[in-house]
Formats: C-alpha cells, structure tokens, sequence
C-alpha cells in the first residue's frame, strides 16, 4: 500500500477553485469568446488550478507573480472609480460600460480573488525563486501569441497600447517587443524581490 503524504493545500479550497473555473470558463467562450483566455491573468487561471491539484510550488509561485500585482492594482483602480468616478490607473473602464455583458463584469471580480488563492498556495507551499525565469519565459510566449491570434481592438494583454488604449507613437512591433521586457521587470520583479525579503525574514 502507498502511503501518500497529507496534502499541504486546504481541499476546500481546491473543491472550490475547480467549481468556479467550471462556471467561468465555459460562461467567457458564451460571452467574451476564446480569445479572452489570452490574457496573462486568464492563463494563470488555469495554471492556478493545476498548481492548487499538483502542489506545485514553483507552477503556484509562477501564478503568485502572475496576479499579486495586477489583480491588487485591477481591485484599486475598480475601487476608487466605483467611489469617485475615476480611474487612477486605467484599463477596467469596461467595469463601468454598459455596454458590457452584466455577467462578463460580475465574473471579471475573479481578478480580486486570484491573488487571495495564489497567496493562499504560496503560504502552504512557499516560494520558489525560480518562479520568476519561468514566469517570464512564459509571458514571453503568451504575449507575441496574443498579437498574432487576437482582433486589435480588443487589445489583450495591451500589445496594441497601454491601459487598453491604442498607440500610435512606436512601431508595432517595437512597443511588442519593449512591452514583453517591461512586463516582467514592472509586474513580476517587484513581487519576486518581496517574496525573497520575506523569506529572509523568516529565516
């Protein structure tokens, strides 16, 4: 008989992550389409889910760098234009635009709940510093993929402008490359060098 050894992340929570990615996932196709799942945050989505099943800590702390920053900022900015009318950073006006399938902007919450899981996992598991090169590897991947298989004015992943706004200032092609450099040095890097302090600290 094998004796498998106790599981590390809380069953509960990995029950409850598989139900909402059974209802939101097949619910975006209906309402957004597929493309949506290009989106760096949709992919960690799903990478999420593997790493929460697996106990996966380096795929776990990929997704950790993948949505601590932007899902907190994504919570900020829809925060304070709910209370004030405005957008401080940008890029979640659709939020507000009625336009907009109801159910799509409900389900688009997940972006405050992702990093409250991720967190949840890298606090069971811990962080592996080798997130950082994979998770960068990884954006490099997704991010031209996006450019090439996506409609332009949907602008996933911003390829086609920052905060969801066109640019017309560089060539195409050198914002693309620019943009795959700063996403992991802007979004990633300054989760990573956290988490290392944070490790320190605890030793």
């Amino acid at each position: 008989m094998v004796d498998y050894p106790p599981a590390v992340v809380p069953r509960w929570l990995k029950l409850a992550f598989t139900l909402w990615i059974l209802v939101w996932a097949p619910s975006y196709v209906v309402l957004l389409g597929a493309q949506n799942f290009f989106w760096l945050c949709n992919v960690a989505s799903f990478l999420l889910l593997v790493a929460l099943w697996a106990e996966h800590r380096t795929l776990m702390s990929m997704q950790w760098l993948a949505v601590a920053l932007v899902g907190s900022l994504w919570t900020f900015d829809v925060a304070t234009a709910a209370l004030t009318g405005v957008h401080p950073i940008g890029g979640t006006e659709y939020m507000f635009d009625p336009e907009h399938p109801p159910m799509a902007r409900a389900m688009s919450l997940y972006h405050v709940v992702l990093p409250l899981v991720a967190g949840i996992g890298v606090a069971k598991l811990g962080y592996a510093r080798r997130a950082l090169l994979w998770q960068t590897l990884l954006t490099w991947v997704v991010v031209p993929l996006t450019y090439l298989f996506t409609e332009a004015e949907r602008n996933i992943n911003w390829v086609h402008g920052p905060f969801g706004q066109t640019q017309e200032t560089l060539d195409p092609l050198l914002y693309l490359f620019l943009l795959t450099l700063l996403w992991p040095l802007a979004v990633y890097l300054p989760v990573h060098l956290l988490m290392i302090g944070w490790q320190r600290w605890r030793r």
